[in-house]
């Protein structure tokens, strides 16, 4: 915020300052309406029973509006925070048995790469062919997973990043509308009995208290300071983590606080959309739609392949897998009864393969397009 005294600043009573007010006016005004859609579509997959119901129900009727072509918005910093409790609340899923179980990860983990690869190039051929993408917009959008990474390094190597973020974001929307479903059909979920997601009441000690609030303020700066991605989420959640794995809490945010940033989240998704044609986003959403079932698809592969290898059920392995964001995928797992470390860790590593390998690989392969 401008300090009115400082050099250069506008004066409080000129138009500059005025002007400035009233965008500020306008980004506030345009937060509160996307906020609030995404709550009354969250109360309504709530009363709905439907998986996942304040993210999801968030996402759809956010999404919706924009497609209409409602002026709504969500500033970066209000997501920020919530992500940074979301990281809080996966961090609290690690419990110190989790330790015993690493090593049996290592399996799943190493296919995940060979997943990721598989499915970066069947993606990309379908971007290239069918959806004729230009070759740096195909391949960057083609990854599976890291959006804001892609689109950063996506544009700097000459691709539309509006299209590579339009793609992703599409791809995001349906792989999380999907998921559930699917884990309602064949892996048993059944929906939560009451409005809220289950978890504590707001009167946990005041030492639980500090210790969240230090995960969520102190871990995000940690992690952006080492330049780590996802910092907001990593951060929160690795400090959270080595606060459970000590014993020092047993607790999660409570679980109006979860169910808020739900509601945050999917609502990021879907103004994500907003200021785009409608024409514009129907062809995008088809072209992600046919991406998003390749990438489900040598998922299931995956998890059907490995399930005997790792003991671990096909279907937690999908979602492990599939390329849905991590911290949408971490609270389908949440949302869904999974288990959320599980999950979480195989996301980490995804992210990882991509954002360190994928620009080398592009550099790599680019005289092949």
């Amino acid at each position: 915020m401008n300090d009115p005294k400082a050099p250069g600043a506008p004066e409080p009573d000129s138009p500059a300052a005025t002007a400035e007010d009233g965008e500020k006016q306008h980004v506030l005004r345009k937060a509160l309406v996307a906020i609030a859609i995404g709550t009354a579509g969250g109360f309504l997959f709530a009363w709905l029973k439907l998986p996942l119901p304040w993210m999801m129900g968030a996402m759809v009727a956010t999404t919706i509006c924009s497609i209409a072509g409602l002026n709504i918005g969500l500033p970066q910093p209000v997501r920020i925070v919530m992500i940074a409790i979301l990281g809080v609340m996966l961090g609290s899923a690690f419990k110190p048995e989790l330790l015993d179980h690493l090593g049996k990860w290592g399996v799943s983990v190493t296919g995940l790469f060979f997943y990721g690869i598989a499915a970066l190039v069947l993606v990309l051929l379908f971007l290239r062919k069918v959806a004729k993408y230009d070759p740096v917009t195909a391949y960057f959008s083609s990854s599976p997973g890291g959006l804001n990474e892609m689109v950063i390094v996506g544009k700097a190597m000459g691709g539309d990043d509006r299209i590579i973020a339009l793609t992703h974001a599409s791809r995001i929307l349906i792989v999380v509308m999907i998921i559930p479903f699917l884990f309602r059909i064949f892996g048993g979920y059944h929906p939560q009995t009451g409005m809220l997601p289950p978890g504590n009441g707001f009167d946990l000690p005041a030492h639980e208290w500090a210790l969240m609030a230090g995960c969520a303020i102190i871990g995000p700066i940690l992690a952006k300071r080492l330049k780590l991605p996802a910092a907001p989420l990593l951060g929160a959640m690795v400090l959270s983590l080595i606060v459970h794995l000590t014993g020092w809490s047993e607790n999660a945010p409570p679980s109006m606080l979860i169910a808020a940033a739900q509601v945050i989240i999917g609502t990021g998704v879907g103004c994500r959309f907003a200021g785009t044609k409608v024409g514009e986003v129907v062809k995008i959403i088809g072209t992600s739609a046919g991406a998003s079932m390749i990438l489900l698809s040598t998922a299931v592969a995956a998890g059907f392949l490995l399930q005997d290898l790792t003991g671990i059920p096909w279907y937690v392995l999908v979602l492990a897998y599939a390329p849905g964001g991590l911290a949408e995928m971490s609270m389908v797992a949440l949302g869904i009864g999974q288990d959320v470390a599980f999950v979480a860790t195989h996301h980490l590593f995804r992210i990882a393969f991509i954002v360190l390998l994928a620009p080398l690989a592009f550099r790599a392969i680019r005289r092949w397009f």
